[in-house]
């Protein structure tokens, strides 16, 4: 039985909220003797400071105590860990919070982050954790649903579009993660001070659990630090401002005895009060209300005004809260990303009001796309102006979301009953307007925009036999092509093809038919973090798009990431 204790309020959030049929399909799985296991000589960081050194541009040795250090431990950065840990990249992550904090902020994912978790071998037990959305829609003051839209289909990433969660649960099972790989670890308490950079190593200088002061080294910083970011705030990053700043109150918990709204998720456009309905997982559901001038923040926030606000949807009779707090609709964007070896990411590099839930989606983007750059600089096999492409590619990406939620919120949380008529009549006429489609990374690594296909996320299909196709692949390049076009290529790049451990090749249609058919071309190439490099349909323009690829040195025998089912790829 729950406790009927009164609820804490929770404390102003590091991070900003997201808002926003259970999938049972197939994905192969490691076990854990086939993945990068921490045991108890593992050479990560957690027992004995490990010196790597290296040599900076002036050639001046360095020593470092790992390869990355991670500021913050909430899902951007623990992300970020868990990735570099199955990259074999050393690193630690530090957070200044001692536990694991158990109240939700994001809600949402969709398609391409469940394949993040799937590159992991995360895919399933993700699953277990969240419920696809079903539908999303909006309504006016009168109740009238201006537009509607069905979400709860299996889509292009071979899994569900669109998904709400409870995020304690995700994050406990990305930390245990991190707590079972051998080159990473997260250190809770501790908190960072001060950086500092030179001699091509950033310094970081932490207070401990027991208070002490300590000084870490690394190659590269990921500063995932939050909205309020000391990394940002240290290197004097400014930021852009997007949009308008304005106070919600969120109410999470738990429903009973009571259908509540409609839906999964729901914009109520009303301008006598905008509000934002959530279902989530099990009987959670989640509430947002816009905060007005005349109100009283105290009252708004007892269980009489949660009831009036909410229409008589959440009561004290069938609403159990776990989570009352007012919080900021903010847009906001870095102006710069990279100072040095420190990258930002998460809503330490952009903020954006809750609207599509893309917030926490951008920011596990900005780490999928860093990581495997930062993998191949490490290994040797990439030049260090990889990394420059990180900010190109994801600033205006990030970007994209940012405006579209806060032009979204702008609609959404409008009080003049004039322009809420206006909304609604525009609304009705263009409803194709409410959901905006993903749009293609920025500069880098891609030959778009001159290809079409170029710089966006790849599809994934999903096999005769319910094996999805990552699965196959591994976090790696994957050139997908017809036999035909690779049996043209000249002799030296077939063996070169061959001989590379960083490229699967794959010919057989059963594999990649619908890949090739979704990119309306017999080749396409496709980057660690699935997104396409560019497409070709010669094979003098697939030898062309092969030379693209940032594979600058030749290999060495290295671990694999993981999932390790890649080292036997068919290639016929």
């Amino acid at each position: 039985m729950r406790s009927t204790a009164p609820v804490r309020r929770a404390r102003t959030a590091r991070r900003w909220t997201d808002p926003p049929c259970q999938d049972t399909r197939r994905s192969a799985r490691a076990t854990d003797a086939e993945r990068p296991a921490r045991t108890a000589d593992a050479r990560g960081c957690r027992d004995q400071t490990v010196l790597a050194s290296t040599r900076a541009a002036n050639g001046v040795q360095v020593s470092q105590d790992c390869e990355v250090i991670v500021v913050g431990g909430g899902p951007v950065g623990v992300m970020a860990l868990a990735l570099l840990g199955h990259a074999g990249v050393r690193a630690v992550g530090i957070e200044r919070e001692p536990e694991l904090w158990e109240q939700a902020r994001a809600v949402h994912f969709d398609g391409e982050t469940v394949r993040s978790f799937q590159s992991m071998g995360l895919g399933e037990e993700l699953s277990a954790r969240i419920k696809p959305m079903c539908d999303y829609r909006m309504e006016n003051e009168a109740g009238e649903t201006l537009v509607a839209h069905a979400t709860g289909q299996m889509g292009s990433q071979a899994w569900h579009s669109e998904v709400l969660f409870h995020q304690p649960e995700v994050d406990a099972l990305l930390r245990a993660e991190v707590e079972r790989l051998a080159d990473v670890e997260l250190r809770l308490g501790t908190t960072l001070l001060d950086i500092q950079q030179g001699d091509g190593s950033v310094r970081c200088t932490v207070r401990t659990p027991d208070g002490t002061t300590q000084t870490l080294t690394a190659r590269w910083v990921i500063a995932c630090d939050g909205a309020t970011s000391t990394v940002r705030r240290t290197l004097g990053i400014s930021g852009e401002n997007l949009g308008t700043d304005d106070p919600w109150l969120v109410v999470d918990g738990h429903l009973r005895g009571a259908a509540g709204i409609k839906g999964d998720m729901v914009f109520l456009g009303r301008h006598t009060r905008p509000a934002l309905w959530i279902r989530l997982p099990g009987d959670r559901v989640r509430m947002e209300f816009k905060v007005l001038p005349e109100d009283d923040r105290e009252e708004i926030a007892t269980p009489a005004g949660i009831a009036r606000l909410s229409r008589g949807v959440l009561t004290p009779q069938n609403f159990e809260p776990d989570r009352i707090a007012v919080y900021t609709f903010r847009a906001r964007l870095a102006t710069s990303w990279r100072v040095g070896n420190v990258f930002l990411a998460g809503d330490a590099a952009h903020l954006a009001p809750p609207l599509f839930g893309q917030g926490l989606c951008s920011g596990l983007r900005d780490v999928a796309n860093l990581v495997w750059k930062i993998r191949l600089v490490s290994r040797g096999r990439a030049p260090e102006s990889l990394l420059d492409t990180y900010e190109s590619e994801r600033k205006d990406h990030a970007r994209y979301w940012v405006q579209q939620a806060a032009t979204m919120a702008g609609l959404v949380q409008t009080t003049d009953p004039v322009m809420a008529a206006g909304r609604d009549a525009h609304i009705r006429a263009n409803p194709a307007d409410g959901y905006p489609s993903a749009p293609a990374l920025g500069p880098g690594t891609h030959t778009g925009p001159a290809d079409p296909h170029a710089g966006r996320i790849s599809m994934q299909p999903l096999l005769p036999d319910g094996t999805r196709l990552d699965d196959l692949v591994g976090r790696r390049f994957l050139l997908a092509a017809t036999p035909e076009l690779t049996a043209g290529l000249p002799d030296p790049v077939r063996k070169a093809l061959e001989e590379e451990p960083e490229v699967a090749v794959l010919t057989s249609p059963q594999h990649v038919g619908p890949l090739l058919t979704s990119v309306e071309a017999p080749a396409v190439l496709v980057r660690p973090d699935r997104y396409v490099l560019g497409t070709a349909h010669t094979p003098e323009g697939l030898e062309a798009l092969l030379r693209l690829l940032p594979l600058a040195v030749a290999p060495e025998p290295r671990r694999e990431m993981s999932p390790p089912q890649q080292e036997n790829i068919p290639q016929a």
